[in-house]
């Protein structure tokens, strides 16, 4: 791995089974610019409306978020797991991670990310990959994440395939498909990957639209779960915006609001029924006790002729946002949501109250199953009586 810096990057999109180019990053005064090639511009594709819109001339980043990187372009980013895993080879090889710039990072990820924008000149990883199960690599993280042992950082950084998200991850190939597999954080119950089996099968029955998953077997404990991309398709690869991107918000920050979430929804996509999945994925996190729900575990897919839609929903598990509140509110209330709360949100989506209460009914009907998705996960005893606590707690505030 040879890394140089650079001031200029160059972006294509991958369209159908096209390669176009879309213009070039430039970094000067550590500012950063862009500008579309205007041969992507006749396309007519917004590839990110509201903070880049298509348009002649250059466009200068904002350099108070994202390092000045525009938010279509910080969508590709590794962070967490992935951030981490680069910066220790940086350092491996005795370059400081403070002095790459977003264009630097991009170089690495190329043509790896999620969505359709890869970026050149792309900086190869020379790591050879050799065949390893499931439970040679779940060791290899935790031993990374105990001891900061830097002899596997060639091998993880290799197979991370620049997946964002805290949690330790790989992207391997299952009969020609590519499926995005998680490992246990040190941080993580031991039953983490069937929790989120769980949660996956209790959110399909709720309605909801979710990629295809399945626990990965494992000689050593309950498996390891894993999703399908949703990015990729045999044909080639969607481009994919999270909410963090599009508007410019950190998701580091509490600072969303499922209604800011809801009219974005309604302003991109023009969907009525966009909508209301977006209403009942909300739904879902409030009464199944899912607060991890930040602007990057909201995102949407652009079809080849241009058109937004929800992505599947993803990252669906039990957890405790910043103090134990949700990190995106509801109608303003983080720490205790009722159904006041949803239904106020529900008008912002311009829904009847019948549809509203329908949809919550819905759900609540799979959440109240939580015991029997848990028992076909695998998921101990001790989790499942202390999420079904949780999810009592506030069924008590949403009874209709």
């Amino acid at each position: 791995m040879n890394f140089s810096n650079v001031t200029i990057v160059n972006v294509h999109f991958i369209h159908g089974t096209n390669k176009l180019s879309v213009g070039r990053l430039a970094l000067k005064d550590r500012k950063i610019f862009f500008e579309y090639d205007p041969e992507f511009i006749k396309t007519d594709l917004q590839l990110s409306p509201f903070k880049l819109p298509l348009k002649p001339n250059v466009q200068v980043g904002d350099n108070t978020i994202f390092d000045g990187l525009f938010g279509v372009f910080n969508d590709s980013l590794p962070d967490g797991w992935g951030h981490l895993l680069l910066d220790r080879k940086l350092m491996q090889l005795g370059i400081n991670p403070g002095q790459l710039s977003p264009l630097d990072r991009l170089r690495y990820v190329g043509s790896s990310g999620m969505g359709a924008l890869i970026y050149e000149p792309e900086i190869k990883d020379d790591a050879f990959l050799h065949n390893k199960d499931l439970d040679e690599i779940a060791n290899e993280t935790l031993q990374f994440q105990e001891n900061h042992d830097v002899e596997f950082v060639d091998d993880l950084l290799a197979r991370n395939g620049s997946s964002s998200g805290v949690r330790p991850k790989i992207v391997v190939s299952v009969n020609n498909e590519d499926w995005l597999i998680k490992f246990r954080a040190t941080t993580d119950p031991k039953d983490i990957s069937a929790i989120e089996y769980a949660y996956h099968l209790m959110a399909k029955d709720a309605g909801l639209i979710v990629p295809r998953a399945k626990l990965f077997p494992s000689k050593k404990g309950l498996g390891y779960f894993g999703v399908k991309r949703f990015d990729r398709y045999e044909e080639g690869r969607l481009h994919i915006h999270t909410i963090s991107g599009l508007l410019h918000t950190s998701h580091h920050l509490p600072n969303l609001d499922y209604e800011i979430i809801m009219r974005t929804t309604a302003l991109l996509t023009r969907d009525t029924r966009e909508c209301e999945k977006q209403f009942r994925a909300a739904v879902f996190n409030v009464l199944s006790h899912n607060r991890d729900d930040h602007a990057k575990n909201f995102s949407f897919v652009m079809d080849t002729q241009g058109i937004w839609n929800l992505s599947p929903a993803y990252d669906l598990t039990f957890s405790s946002g910043p103090a134990g509140e949700h990190s995106s509110t509801i109608m303003g209330e983080g720490k205790n949501p009722k159904l006041a709360h949803l239904l106020r949100l529900a008008e912002v989506a311009s829904m009847q109250q019948k549809k509203a209460l329908q949809i919550i009914e819905e759900v609540k009907s799979a959440v109240s199953k939580w015991k029997i998705f848990a028992k076909t996960a695998g998921v101990t005893s001790a989790s499942c009586e202390m999420i079904q606590k949780a999810i009592n707690r506030i069924g008590k505030d949403m009874v209709t």
